[in-house]
């Protein structure tokens, strides 16, 4: 920015001096100095690019500026200098923009935080909190740690993290995020994650990691680039030598090519694709919707129909424990097999296994420690508890043959768990999991921005998944699918010429959502496998973000198509202009640099908080309906 100003202020003395009949010394010499402050930074650029045999049209600007002083016009091409220097300056700062709002999430985080110790409090660095520590967060502090409150009562404020307008309760067993700030009440938080690994960080890391890659159409613009900057010089050069063969005059052909040159160039359309993308990336992980590349991004804007998982999704994903029912000829009492299914779910990552072993811990059953653990997705697990081989997963894979007291479980809208001992059904757990928040307004919403009604695809059961889809609003139910079952699913969905975004959270998850179109995992809760395999992750758990971040998606490829019919209208109508016309160099700059500028701001517009807002409101004729 300060070369751009310094080559303005040269030019504009350089015109004043040329306007007061000073010496022509003079103002040739400030039109000069304007020439070094404005063009030495690109032309070094395009010098560099040209090492490395790319055709940069840094240079072709710095060289036909150099040209209109061979021949005299040196206003003319200090005036070329000084609106390609500003506005590649108004680029950068465009451009910058969006990387502040990756830079600012990182200063959300407090880089101290309040420790307590046996011999009372210490202030140390947020970076050495362990997980297990204790941290004391005062009214108006910021939380130092993502972490689960041990004492006291507050109410949070957390749109950082999860974009909610209004602070959250916090109390005894619920959990805070770093860099959220504490209202007015005294916390002690034991820490759950180290520095690295809280939300806040990984959203940082996510969203760079996305604004480091590059989407599909970039890559074909930047392909076809190239070649289409060897044909416009070659063109110019044609431009040039032709008339001058047919007896034009220097001073005339020469003009006539550089115009063309510069308006020629792709400029803005190489500008067109990311800053759109780059914006809407940024605004998402403002709103905790982590899109882990440009690709995603662009990918998410062409998704025509969303399939979801029950457990954990559609689900809170924190089911409880309701019944158990011991099977004739079991020899065991209630509490037996429900320690006996805890001590075999203790490794397992699904929230059933969790719900098992939090119900045994409650009821404060000794749980000793398994052996032989072994996860089945799908299926359930195994494992051997004091000598007993204990299997515990769905009745459809461990029970030969119906139940009648399953089948009453499940009618009652239960999820029944089948315990097995030493081979033999010795017990059904029944679960009941409730239904998120909002679930059925976001199935609406959905339906309302791909026109197309979403399916479940679950392990479940299919009494108890249609129970559940019926309260949401989804008709099309697909139950007791193993994992490879869920990848089917999607893949004939696909075949249909459908464009699918699988939401899901668990291990059995992972294989369907790297089959989808676009991945999209629940973060809070997800398993490491599922997050790691999404393209991209709900850190706030809601299901209202998958429609919003569907639409700013559109969004962003709309603006990307208006950036490509922007660029491509300047550059078709200054050429036309300049070839059978008379275009002047100044004003055929101003519009080539214009249409840039154009072009970039018009990309950051998804940068404002106000596109995430407009992309979370329903569309009108479903908000009528």
């Amino acid at each position: 920015m300060r070369w751009a100003a310094a080559a303005t202020a040269l030019f504009a003395a350089g015109g004043l001096c040329q306007l007061a009949a000073a010496p022509p010394w003079l103002w040739w010499g400030l039109y000069l100095a304007c020439y070094a402050a404005g063009g030495w930074e690109p032309g070094l650029a395009g010098l560099k690019a040209l090492r490395d045999r790319t055709l940069d049209v840094d240079l072709l600007m710095v060289a036909a500026a150099i040209g209109a002083a061979a021949i005299g016009q040196v206003f003319d091409g200090a005036l070329l200098i000084v609106i390609f220097a500003t506005s590649g300056a108004l680029e950068a700062v465009a451009t910058k923009r969006t990387e502040d709002s990756v830079r600012g999430l990182l200063d959300l985080a407090p880089e101290r935080a309040t420790r307590l110790t046996a011999d009372g409090e210490e202030i140390v660095e947020a970076a050495t909190l362990e997980v297990g520590g204790v941290i004391l967060v005062r009214p108006g502090e910021r939380v130092g740690a993502d972490g689960q409150v041990i004492a006291g009562t507050s109410a949070v404020d957390q749109a950082s993290i999860t974009g909610e307008s209004l602070p959250v309760d916090k109390q005894l067993g619920d959990e805070v995020f770093a860099g959220t700030v504490n209202g007015t009440g005294v916390l002690r938080v034991r820490v759950t994650r180290p520095a690295a690994e809280t939300v806040i960080a990984r959203i940082v890391a996510m969203v760079e990691q996305a604004s480091a890659t590059k989407a599909r159409t970039q890559l074909f613009i930047e392909k076809v680039e190239q070649r289409y900057s060897i044909v416009m010089v070659a063109a110019t050069l044609a431009l040039f030598a032709v008339p001058l063969l047919w007896g034009a005059a220097l001073q005339d052909s020469l003009p006539r090519a550089m115009t063309f040159m510069i308006v020629a160039s792709p400029c803005a359309v190489v500008l067109a694709t990311m800053p759109p993308l780059l914006a809407a990336i940024a605004t998402a992980g403002r709103h905790g919707v982590l899109v882990k590349s440009a690709v995603v991004m662009e990918q998410l804007g062409t998704v025509t129909q969303v399939a979801f998982d029950k457990t954990g999704t559609l689900t809170e994903g924190r089911p409880h424990l309701a019944h158990v029912r011991v099977l004739p000829g079991a020899g065991l009492k209630e509490d037996e097999i429900l320690a006996l299914a805890a001590v075999a779910e203790e490794g397992s990552e699904h929230p059933l296994g969790r719900a098992v072993v939090r119900a045994a811990r409650e009821s404060g059953l000794p749980l000793p420690l398994a052996e032989e653990f072994e996860s089945m997705p799908g299926r359930g697990v195994r494992a051997r508890v004091g000598g007993r081989l204990v299997e515990v997963g769905s009745p459809a894979h461990l029970l030969d043959g119906g139940d009648d007291i399953v089948t009453a479980l499940e009618d009652g809208g239960h999820t029944a768990v089948l315990v097995r001992v030493d081979g033999r059904p010795a017990g059904v757990l029944a679960l009941a999991d409730r239904v998120r928040p909002g679930a059925a307004a976001a199935i609406a919403h959905v339906t309302a921005v791909t026109t197309a009604a979403p399916v479940v695809l679950t392990g479940d059961n299919p009494r108890a998944a249609q129970r559940l889809a019926a309260q949401v609003g989804i008709a099309d139910v697909r139950a007791g699918l193993l994992p490879e079952h869920k990848v089917k699913a999607v893949r004939e969905l696909q075949d249909q010429g459908t464009r699918v975004a699988l939401v899901g959270d668990g291990v059995n998850d992972a294989p369907a959502l790297a089959a989808a179109h676009t991945g999209i995992a629940m973060g809070r809760a997800g398993s490491d496998l599922a997050l790691a395999t999404a393209d991209a992750v709900i850190t706030r758990d809601e299901l209202a973000t998958v429609p919003t971040v569907i639409t700013l998606a559109r969004r962003a490829r709309r603006l990307v198509v208006a950036n490509l019919v922007i660029a491509a209208t300047f550059i078709a109508v200054l050429v036309a202009w300049d070839l059978f016309g008379d275009l002047p160099l100044p004003l055929g700059v101003a519009g080539h640099e214009g249409s840039t500028v154009i072009v970039g701001l018009n990309g950051l517009r998804l940068l404002r908080g106000a596109a995430w807002r407009r992309a979370a409101v329903l569309p009108p004729r479903t908000a009528r309906s």
